[in-house]
């Protein structure tokens, strides 16, 4: 049966990040109430503040957006980070919310949990079939850890909880540090600054040739509530845009996006990471969800939303 979000409390774990507010935004056209809880109010790191959080308030649902992210460089710089810290939010959460008898838990992953070198596209059966990619392998454990935790409850105690694995996201908050963010707005703060400095060139990581496919966080967040709505299943369910294009044609739309022709210089002394990643969403596509916009027009967005928020 549908799980009807009317009148339900929905809290949004992560509220504050750039999924977690795209839910956030998306919610706010349905006829529920949105919770949300800062790391003022609860350390979702902190088991027994958790708990006491979770029984204070008691939600409906949760869709569980709260993680530590970031790209290769910070995966590399600070494994202990990103392996200890997301085990600690989804345990402690998913735990509380059995505790509290919570009736549904959208558990959100990512495409890394994938293996480096598996079929393309990435149907979910791909899940533990090879070795992961070394430069984020401690995110994807934690986040393999997520799934088969969230499906362990429905095994064992018969949770009617469910996990999506989006694929590459970008968009209005996204996280625009050079030391810490993804591919996609690392090059649009780039792209940018050369506009601003007249730099005549722009130095992407890698050769340029790896394979990436992307999705709009807004897009990502009407799946998501999508799924909470009409999905009931053991299985992870992908989320993509079905469209990919290389990182050197990703260069060249956020040139085109921000107005500004550098010369682009590949820096083949840092890694590549997986050769080509683009996810198999046909069993979210036969559900009967459609979505997300064109490249181009969800960068022009993140673009806008970059300029109005000052980052620099």
């Amino acid at each position: 049966m549908p799980y009807d979000l009317t009148g339900k409390r929905i809290w949004v774990a992560g509220h504050r990040g750039m999924v977690g507010s795209a839910v956030v935004r998306r919610l706010a056209s349905e006829r529920c109430e949105v919770i949300t809880a800062g790391r003022d109010v609860v350390d979702l790191v902190d088991q027994a503040a958790v708990r006491a959080w979770m029984a204070a308030n008691r939600p409906d649902a949760i869709v569980l957006a709260a993680a530590k992210v970031g790209g290769i460089k910070a995966n590399n710089d600070f494994p202990v980070d990103f392996l200890y810290q997301n085990l600690m939010i989804e345990a402690n959460i998913l735990q509380a919310a059995h505790e509290a008898d919570v009736e549904r838990v959208l558990f959100l992953g990512s495409s890394c949990i994938y293996p480096k070198l598996t079929p393309q596209p990435i149907p979910e059966e791909a899940l533990l079939t090879g070795p992961l990619e070394p430069t984020n392998e401690r995110y994807a454990i934690a986040k393999i850890a997520g799934i088969k935790l969230t499906q362990a409850y429905r095994t064992q105690y018969g949770r009617d909880w469910i996990s999506a694995m989006p694929t590459n996201l970008y968009g209005p908050g996204d996280n625009y540090d050079l030391n810490s963010s993804h591919v996609l707005p690392a090059l649009l703060r780039k792209f940018h600054e050369a506009k601003v400095s007249g730099s005549k060139e722009v130095v992407v990581w890698g050769t340029g040739s790896p394979r990436r496919e992307f999705l709009h966080c807004d897009d990502l967040a009407d799946a998501l509530v999508f799924l909470l709505k009409a999905y009931s299943g053991y299985k992870h369910i992908n989320v993509g845009s079905g469209i990919e294009v290389t990182i050197r044609e990703l260069a060249e739309t956020i040139a085109e996006v921000v107005g500004y022709d550098a010369k682009l210089t590949f820096d083949t002394t840092k890694p590549d990471g997986t050769p080509r990643k683009l996810m198999d969403s046909r069993l979210l596509q036969a559900m009967g969800w459609r979505g997300g916009r064109q490249l181009k027009d969800g960068i022009s967005n993140a673009y806008a939303d970059f300029l109005s928020r000052k980052v620099l």
